[in-house]
């Protein structure tokens, strides 16, 4: 019985990592985005063989590598699986919030980034997943697109599209450098004077908060210690002597009998006598000696 359930519960912990790692996988590929493209290309961005043709971005937008291989793009939604992507070739890894350019030029003999269709005004742009069944993202392209102008998101991975100032394949859509926070503050403080009332506020609250800190431990302890030192227990409160008198008489007979009968008269004369040897047996070197035998 304990032999079945422990493999009942290794094959629930196989089949949950499983599918954790399912999960991981889908959630991964659902993160690819496509976010520029340009129909006419006269005088734009080339491929490797120095043509001009129409190119597709596809963003990452996840924060681990997403490998592309088995995927499908494809110019017709009732033909979803119309270009599968390779499987097995590094160059189609998209690294975290990084970027893919593909060739729709309908020239798939020039490698594995060249498409097997073009992108026409008014037309639809879709990439699906490995099954060819889940859209993955879409694009309706516009009716009249500009030459040597970009239609792609405003922001990476963004819901808003538009025609871009600047054409960026392989790279983000935000040309435009970042307003920090420092700035927009330079903006509203030009002085610094209100940074500095600021500082000098959290400074004096701080202050403010640890004084009452202390100030309410000190009262805290003093109240602890007045009341220990009122509230005294029973049992260390010295108990009053209660001896009898029997007690008494007896302790009294026993010092009389110690000062007066116990010890003995001694004499205090001492007396001399005079020995035989007058060397000292320790230095004598005669006890040391071996008797010869008889």
């Amino acid at each position: 019985m304990r032999y079945i359930q422990v493999c009942l519960i290794t094959a629930c912990m196989m089949l949950t990592g499983l599918a954790g790692v399912a999960t991981l996988n889908a959630q991964s590929t659902l993160d690819l985005r496509i976010n520029e493209l340009l129909v006419h290309n006269d005088s734009n961005y080339v491929d490797d063989y120095g043509r001009h043709g129409s190119w597709i971005e596809i963003f990452n937008s996840a924060y681990n590598t997403v490998d592309m291989g088995g995927m499908y793009l494809t110019n017709d939604l009732q033909q979803p699986t119309k270009y599968r992507i390779p499987k097995g070739q590094m160059i189609t890894q998209i690294p975290s919030r990084s970027f893919l350019v593909f060739w729709a030029d309908n020239r798939p003999t020039n490698g594995i980034l060249h498409l097997n269709f073009e992108l026409k005004d008014g037309g639809v742009l879709a990439l699906y997943d490995a099954s060819g069944k889940t859209l993955v993202d879409s694009v309706k392209i516009p009716d009249q697109s500009q030459h040597d102008v970009t239609w792609g998101r405003l922001e990476d991975g963004g819901t808003q599209w538009t025609y871009l100032k600047q054409t960026t394949p392989g790279s983000s859509n935000l040309t435009a450098s970042p307003i920090t926070g420092g700035e927009r503050f330079v903006k509203v403080d030009p002085k610094g004077f209100g940074m500095t009332m600021i500082a000098m506020g959290v400074v004096f609250l701080a202050l403010i908060v640890l004084f009452l800190f202390f100030k309410f431990m000190g009262w805290s302890l003093n109240r602890q210690g007045a009341g220990a030192k009122h509230a005294v227990p029973q049992s260390d409160m010295p108990e009053k002597a209660t001896t009898s008198g029997e007690i008494n008489a007896a302790i009294a007979m026993a010092l009389y009998m110690h000062k007066n009968q116990l010890h003995d008269h001694e004499n205090t004369v001492l007396t001399i006598n005079q020995v035989s040897r007058t060397y000292s047996p320790w230095s004598s070197k005669i006890y040391g000696l071996r008797r010869n035998p008889r």
